[in-house]
């Protein structure tokens, strides 16, 4: 199935390429990009990565939008050079003239998030803190979080919870 978003990249590129009447250099193309992103265009390293999860569960719509979407980042970097916003005035243009798409940011899929674990910290004026994973770590070496109304040290209760 992976095939035909595959076969969708290169059809893109052989679309802007007839509309610019230049080649553009093929990227590499990876499917192991994880949570919420559909897909990220990675400029520099002129490297696509998608999300299998919400290829899968969004074929049709993600083979419509967003394989052209990130394309089409590539594509304008190539023309334009790195001087360009993301999602500027030249992006909009290859979105809309190249692939007669409106030029969205965002994609709508619904994504499932996975469970996290929340370190709960207080402090003297009873606040309750739900710390990351990462935040907790940093404290755990020694960094120090204040509460902003009492401004004393948040302190790690013990609890942690999942959410």
């Amino acid at each position: 199935m992976s095939d035909c978003l595959f076969e969708r990249v290169e059809r893109c590129f052989v679309q802007a390429e007839t509309f610019f009447k230049r080649p553009f250099t093929r990227p590499e193309v990876s499917l192991k990009l994880r949570g919420q992103r559909a897909g990220v265009a990675h400029l520099h390293e002129n490297k696509l990565r998608f999300n299998l999860e919400l290829f899968e569960e969004n074929t049709e719509d993600f083979l419509h939008q967003t394989v052209p979407h990130e394309v089409a980042h590539l594509v304008a970097h190539q023309m334009f050079g790195e001087r360009i916003a993301p999602h500027g005035h030249e992006w909009q243009l290859i979105m809309r003239g190249v692939y007669e798409l409106a030029p969205l940011r965002c994609h709508t899929y619904a994504v499932k998030r996975r469970q996290v674990t929340r370190y709960i910290y207080h402090c003297p004026c009873a606040s309750e803190f739900p710390f990351s994973a990462q935040r907790h770590s940093l404290v755990r070496q020694g960094r120090r979080y204040l509460c902003r109304q009492c401004r004393q040290t948040l302190v790690f209760s013990g609890e942690t919870r999942l959410e």
